[in-house]
């Protein structure tokens, strides 16, 4: 396996405080590049062991299925790794939001087959491993901002709390396909074991 560099937990302040939950869930502070590595084979691991029924369950109305969280998840880390790239680079020049719903509606992700899914998640998860292992290291600290659909400018992060992001956002969503689609119980920080 590669060690991946280190790159050192975000402070409290690099962050929106809606983002802590996120934070909360990683137990690493240094080894989130590995935690992503080894999370996504966890995850796939997981996911393939579930009755394929459930890959397409809804536990409520208008609720995601497994499949389209999966494709979020892609989603999600497309977007926070191309804004990593951007504040890298010193551009904080505020960026918009996405409106999920709409993304998972118009994913197609529950005609897709899981080999297809994981192929695509794979690919992802390598091109954000390799962006965050090449970044120069002075542009961990940088920072930018989203811009609501109002104007406002709001959710500062810095490029390494945006590392974590990705992290923690995936593992909030593997811990509600845990307790609401399968009815299990999971503590915070073994969301995957």
């Amino acid at each position: 396996m590669k060690n991946y560099r280190k790159i050192n937990r975000a402070e409290k302040s690099e962050y929106p405080s809606y983002s802590q939950y996120y934070f909360d869930l990683i137990a690493t502070n240094d080894n989130i590049l590995n935690d992503l590595h080894d999370n996504f084979f966890k995850i796939k691991d997981f996911i393939y062991s579930l009755p394929t029924e459930k890959l397409t369950y809804r536990y409520d109305t208008n609720k995601w299925t497994i499949k389209e969280i999966l494709v979020h998840l892609i989603d999600d880390e497309r977007i926070f790794a191309y804004r990593a790239l951007r504040y890298a680079r010193n551009d904080d020049t505020p960026l918009h939001g996405f409106e999920e719903n709409a993304y998972a509606r118009y994913s197609n992700a529950n005609e897709r087959s899981l080999d297809n899914i994981f192929e695509e998640y794979w690919s992802v998860r390598l091109s954000t491993l390799l962006l965050f292992e090449n970044l120069p290291e002075a542009s961990f600290l940088r920072a930018g901002s989203a811009i609501d659909i109002d104007g406002v400018i709001k959710n500062k992060r810095t490029v390494r709390a945006l590392a974590y992001h990705i992290a923690g956002h995936e593992l909030s969503h593997i811990k509600i396909i845990k307790e609401r689609y399968l009815h299990q119980t999971v503590d915070a920080l073994q969301v995957l074991l």
